[in-house]
């Protein structure tokens, strides 16, 4: 395929993912999740957006205050977009966090705390909902919220859960991928917030720990788990390769690189994110595995064949923005095969938003729409930057 063949197509699937964003995704989300007696937002949502379960999950609460915030400040100002927002932030703000500003994992409806702080993830989506909150409105208190929040990951990175490590200390002590890989999101999220100094600094601390420390050389992917002094533990942990999360975590970096023209480290981004999909795509049945073991053994996790919503959506935006700004042909072609994948399998056009899980032979497995870890969040935020990525891609044949 040509790239003038590659740049029409880019034309007219940009559309695609503008309307299925605006017309089936976000529409579905305003109908159904709003909590109009207690506040913030319901996610456990069937199929057709019955409500099955009210416990409300903080990092979820945090990604749709983001997700409506980046439509207003991305889309268009939508005052029923901000006032979607503004609901779950209400909420937040007057019962996710605890004494020491710690983010809760889960609460009640009415917003009793149920799970103790002990995952960071509920922090750093907290940061980054009001950060973009704050680009909305301006409002100051919404600024404190997330640097103060940002902070406080800063200060727990080290030991993220800290006294909730139900891990026995010092046998076998690991580092996990997870939080650096969205430190580089984060710290573009809220970089108004920074100083950037600080933020070029972080910048470069994190894409040398995610491209050198958690980088397995020899096949090419990265690891989710390495010892402290970044070496290979050989064990179900250290083996552990999250396809989903390494391809994911490329467009974060590519983005960092892109803000300092860093070209070298954008190549490898997606050298990485060639060889992540040739090491995890399913031959047989079609999709990305959701585990790997780097060794070939079988995998601890029961659930490694499955295809998930979020592996997929996220590989679409670090592939077109691997074509963007390198050109290189194999993101295309790669994308062209994942994108038949997805709009094959994973909406659903007849209830609205996208199935989240199926099997390996890419039949569906639960027909829920949301839960405790899919909310509004990653199909929403797929499609916008797939479809802001395709329209930058068609722009250049008028360059």
């Amino acid at each position: 395929m040509t790239d003038h063949e590659i740049i029409k197509k880019a034309g007219k699937l940009s559309e695609q993912y503008r309307k299925e964003l605006l017309d089936n995704v976000i529409p579905f989300w305003i109908k159904y999740s709003r909590d109009n007696r207690c506040g913030g937002y319901f996610t456990c949502l069937d199929r057709m957006g019955n409500i099955y379960d009210t416990d409300k999950f903080i990092w979820l609460q945090g990604r749709q205050v983001w997700m409506f915030s980046a439509m207003y400040n991305r889309v268009e100002q939508r005052d029923e977009w901000l006032e979607m927002s503004l609901h779950g932030a209400a909420f937040l703000e007057m019962y996710g966090r605890d004494k020491a500003g710690n983010w809760y994992f889960s609460l009640d409806r009415e917003g009793k705390p149920l799970v103790q702080p002990y995952n960071i993830f509920s922090d750093c989506f907290a940061s980054m909902g009001f950060g973009q909150l704050f680009k909305a409105t301006g409002e100051k208190r919404y600024a404190d919220i997330a640097h103060a929040t940002f902070r406080n990951i800063l200060s727990r990175q080290d030991n993220p859960k800290g006294k909730y490590n139900k891990a026995f200390p010092d046998t076998r002590p690991l580092r996990n991928f997870s939080l650096p890989m969205i430190l580089c999101n984060l710290a573009l999220e809220i970089e108004e917030l920074l100083d950037p100094t600080e933020i070029r600094k972080l910048g470069d601390d994190l894409i040398m720990d995610v491209m050198e420390v958690f980088y397995h050389p020899e096949k090419g992917v990265i690891l989710e788990n390495v010892s402290p002094d970044g070496s290979f533990a050989d064990c179900f942990d250290g083996r552990l390769v999250n396809p989903g999360h390494g391809i994911e975590a490329m467009w974060f970096i590519m983005d960092v690189a892109r803000k300092y023209n860093n070209g070298d480290i954008i190549k490898e981004a997606v050298r990485i994110v060639i060889e992540t999909l040739e090491f995890s795509w399913d031959n047989e049945h079609g999709g990305i595995f959701y585990f790997k073991d780097v060794k070939g053994h079988p995998p601890q996790q029961l659930e490694w064949d499955q295809k998930l919503w979020w592996v997929h959506i996220e590989t679409l935006i670090s592939l077109l923005k691997g074509y963007l700004l390198t050109g290189d042909k194999r993101c295309a072609e790669w994308f062209f095969r994942v994108h038949g994948y997805v709009w094959d399998h994973f909406p659903d056009p007849q209830a609205g938003e996208w199935f989240g899980y199926l099997n390996r032979r890419g039949e569906v497995m639960l027909p829920l729409k949301g839960g405790k870890w899919k909310g509004c969040f990653h199909v929403p935020r797929g499609l916008l930057q797939c479809w802001k990525t395709l329209e930058e891609i068609s722009a250049t044949s008028k360059s």
